[in-house]
């Protein structure tokens, strides 16, 4: 592995280059959709045949397999809070949240990513409907929370995401939120390894290319939502995720955020530093006004 190796820093704010651009994504013009509401479920049901469509003729290899006992070896484990604190409306939405959560973890729990198959979240949990028992919980949409069948789910599939970043299983497709929503308080993850899901078309897929045989257990505790990633053999590498050059940034009036996820690649054996992976660049809209940290005014 050729890459250049450099000191892993702690949380630092840098200065932004000349010419800030904000990602378009953020910065486009409001899709037909915004402007004409009535039109967004035409459009989402276009979504949903498309993708049904590439699920029959894509050749991919689906993990649809469950088995019930841990593989031999950890590669990571990982448990995520299931309540912070918020408004009151926003609490009962987060209680419903883990009734949400509860009924997919049941699905992803067990699954196993054989060499060759893909995982992809979507296909393994379903349609989160209220016939299948799920519940309004809490949706990220154009950066407000709102009500929604089976809201929070996302949170499980974060919980996936970082499991998935320590092993050297890959990434196919992922899609994270065009808002940063929430202050950090209680933060424990990196900001920007998050993601967004869909039914169906918004999905995290992750697929298998080793010769290791990888099982997900997940599920709800007392307080926690539970992940544990395993794999039927010692693997050579383990990886340290971290967040590098974290910035908040005011332009032309609006608020933006980003900052650099990167992971280290580190020998079992050894214990030393083989290697270095810039895993992704993140830049979303800020909905809340930050507290203790820097701000660069590029419009000063």
């Amino acid at each position: 592995m050729s890459i250049a190796l450099t000191p892993e820093p702690s949380l630092t704010f840098v200065p932004p280059p000349a010419g800030f651009v904000p990602p378009e994504r953020v910065t486009a013009a409001r899709r037909l959709t915004e402007r004409i509401p009535a039109l967004y479920p035409l459009a989402v049901r276009a979504h949903q045949l498309r993708q049904h469509l590439r699920w029959r003729t894509d050749d991919r290899v689906y993990a649809r397999t469950h088995a019930t006992d841990p593989l031999e070896h950890r590669v990571k484990q990982h448990n995520s809070l299931l309540l912070r604190e918020l408004s009151a409306d926003e609490m009962r939405l987060q209680h419903n949240k883990v009734i949400n959560l509860r009924l997919a973890s049941a699905e992803t729990d067990g699954i196993l990513i054989r060499p060759g198959e893909s995982f992809s979240f979507n296909r393994t949990v379903g349609n989160c409907t209220r016939a299948r028992g799920f519940v309004e919980g809490m949706r990220l949409t154009n950066g407000r929370a709102i009500a929604g069948v089976g809201g929070g789910i996302c949170q499980l599939a974060n919980l996936i995401h970082w499991m998935v970043l320590h092993s050297p299983l890959t990434v196919t497709a992922r899609s994270e939120h065009s808002f940063d929503p929430f202050p950090d308080k209680g933060r424990v993850l990196p900001w920007g390894v998050g993601c967004s899901i869909v039914w169906n078309y918004v999905d995290l897929v992750v697929s298998n290319d080793t010769d290791a045989t990888f099982r997900l257990a997940t599920g709800v505790g007392e307080r926690y939502l539970e992940g544990a990633l395993t794999a039927d053999r010692a693997l050579p590498h383990s990886y340290k995720v971290y967040a590098r050059d974290e910035q908040f940034i005011r332009h032309r009036g609006e608020l933006f955020r980003r900052n650099e996820i990167w992971r280290r690649v580190i020998d079992r054996r050894t214990g030393n530093t083989v290697g270095e992976e810039l895993m992704k660049q993140n830049c979303a809209l800020v909905t809340y006004e930050p507290r203790g940290v820097e701000v660069i005014d590029c419009d000063a």
